[in-house]
């Protein structure tokens, strides 16, 4: 067959060659080693946490080696398309620090670099003419075939090849077609998608690396995957390979779902000629559904699979990356613990270092993570913070926030100046109800959920009224305790402790018994920060009625 023939009858309107668009994109003039990276979401549904998880992976690798990230937008699948989702996703990269250095920046922004257009379905003549110049080599055939097979009909196929051949082949019957009967379903105006017409011998493997996977074998492709649908749009098997082939591409990172297809991808690139880039199959992020089944995080299963969640919580950006960095590198917590002070991004990252096994969501280990960088920040810092949280997720505490700032600072910096400062705080939006007993908010006054289980009720209304009393406003930390000191001895109560169970003459009264049951009092629960600095800034008058109102 005429393949230059077939391919200007299919492709009458393609004027240019490929050529003329590796000239047109010429190779990136970069330090030696730097690596060039790139994110490229498709824009049907929010920015997928799995997907920062590898996002992370190529502004990493591109910063440390001096390369360049930049942001695809492939967007081929039109019909699933949602609206600025890509601008949510850029948007979100911007957040927590993995700005592009090029390509799309959103909808009806401006895009950046030499290497565009960045949105694929503005590519789509690149892709025809690539496409074609398949044809003309006698790679590629059009396929005029209707989808009729169903899903049990492509099973017991498959089956059938396993048993007698020990392979999975997709031979086109289209590949046999003539000139003539192709030409006249093209005057007839039969719609085609254009295949791949596969060399690849199924009894044949390959060897190959993969940044994660490490060194592996691999079965020659057989398959003759789509490369241009029928509606002209290609799949992602074409449109990377071009793509990734004329932006300069020269690592991607992607999940390990796409492993199978690296074969019929690493065809492709051989029959244009064209060096395919560096492959990192990550390992994909789980969690456990109810069963204690492990099983990929879901976009429609799991709210933590979407990385606004994460911003709409309260947590800080910085302790999000960093989780992603310990399910990323596994070193990274022992950098962190000898390293406390340093920004994460000093962290020698590697994409070598990123095992194999599918890492757990989990939230825990997230809000650890998240404690210690609170426990860390001034008050001015964690105000600051929370207050830009709450003036978008919670106006009418921003309000308060912004009209008590020093007591709210106050409150905030209880315990914060010690040594080992208190990590009562996984994230923004725990604060209002963590300190709920200090803010007298929307002007409700304080009423503590109690929790008396297992308390002597004779006890605490002894010990609040005798506080009631005794407390002085103008007590510094010292006097106050004596005060609390004499107070439990005058008291005299039998208490649990051991000590004074076996020596109840030297032991008259237990201080933190006492503190127990005034900070029930005071703040509703049986563990608070600093009693002391609590009552330092409350009004003795609020004190009093907390002491007392019960009883």
């Amino acid at each position: 067959m005429d393949y230059k023939k077939l391919a200007n009858l299919l492709y009458p309107n393609v004027d240019k060659t490929i050529d003329y668009y590796l000239k047109k994109y010429p190779k990136r003039d970069l330090p030696k080693g730097a690596e060039v990276m790139r994110i490229a979401p498709s824009p049907t549904g929010y920015l997928h946490t799995g997907h920062a998880y590898s996002a992370f992976i190529s502004r990493a690798t591109t910063r440390k080696t001096n390369g360049v990230f930049y942001f695809r937008l492939e967007d081929t699948d039109q019909k699933r398309l949602i609206e600025n989702a890509g601008t949510i996703a850029y948007d979100m990269l911007c957040y927590y620090d993995m700005k592009p250095d090029e390509g799309y920046t959103g909808d009806n922004r401006p895009q950046i670099g030499n290497y565009g257009d960045y949105i694929q379905s503005k590519r789509l003549k690149i892709y025809e003419c690539f496409a074609k110049y398949l044809v003309s080599i006698g790679r590629a055939f059009p396929c005029f075939c209707e989808k009729s097979e169903n899903k049990e009909d492509i099973l017991n196929k498959r089956q059938e090849q396993l048993e007698n051949y020990g392979n999975i082949e997709d031979k086109d019957v289209c590949r046999n077609l003539t000139y003539e009967e192709i030409e006249k379903n093209i005057k007839d105006n039969k719609p085609f998608a254009l295949k791949l017409l596969s060399c690849g011998d199924s009894s044949k493997t390959f060897k190959f690396h993969d940044l994660i996977k490490g060194d592996r074998e691999i079965r020659e492709n057989t398959k003759d995957v789509v490369l241009i649908k029928s509606n002209k749009i290609p799949p992602y098997s074409l449109a990377h390979v071009v793509d990734d082939t004329l932006m300069g591409t020269t690592i991607v990172v992607r999940g390990e779902e796409w492993f199978p297809s690296l074969s019929a991808h690493l065809e492709i690139f051989n029959a244009f000629g064209f060096k395919p880039p560096k492959y990192a199959h990550t390992p994909v992020i789980c969690k456990l559904d109810e069963n204690g089944n492990k099983r990929k995080l879901s976009k429609r299963k799991d709210k933590e699979a979407d990385v606004r969640y994460f911003i709409e919580q309260g947590y800080p950006k910085v302790a999000v990356i960093e989780y992603l960095l310990n399910l990323l590198n596994s070193d990274f917590e022992i950098w962190r613990q000898k390293n406390p002070t340093q920004s994460y991004k000093d962290f020698d990252f590697k994409i070598e270092k990123i095992g194999s096994n599918n890492p757990m969501f989990d939230f825990n280990k997230l809000n650890d993570i998240s404690k210690n960088y609170i426990s860390k920040l001034s008050k001015d810092e964690v105000y600051s913070n929370l207050l830009k949280w709450a003036e978008s997720y919670d106006f009418d505490f921003y309000n308060y926030l912004l009209n008590n700032e020093e007591y709210c600072k106050n409150v905030l910096n209880i315990d914060r100046e010690n040594a080992k400062p208190r990590k009562d705080i996984e994230k923004w939006s725990d604060v209002k109800n963590s300190f709920s007993y200090m803010f007298n908010y929307n002007n409700h006054p304080f009423a503590p959920n109690y929790n008396l289980e297992g308390i002597d009720l004779n006890k605490l209304k002894e010990v609040c009224l005798s506080y009631a009393k005794i407390y002085n406003k103008d007590d510094d930390k010292q006097q106050w305790f004596e005060r609390i000191k004499k107070m439990a001895q005058d008291l005299n109560y039998a208490t649990d402790n051991k000590l004074y169970k076996q020596n109840p003459e030297n032991y008259k009264g237990n201080v933190s018994d006492v503190c127990m049951y005034i900070r029930i009092a005071i703040t509703g629960r049986k563990e608070s920060p600093n009693l002391y600095s609590l009552c330092s800034l409350l009004s003795k008058d609020e004190i009093v009625k907390r002491l007392t109102s019960k009883f």
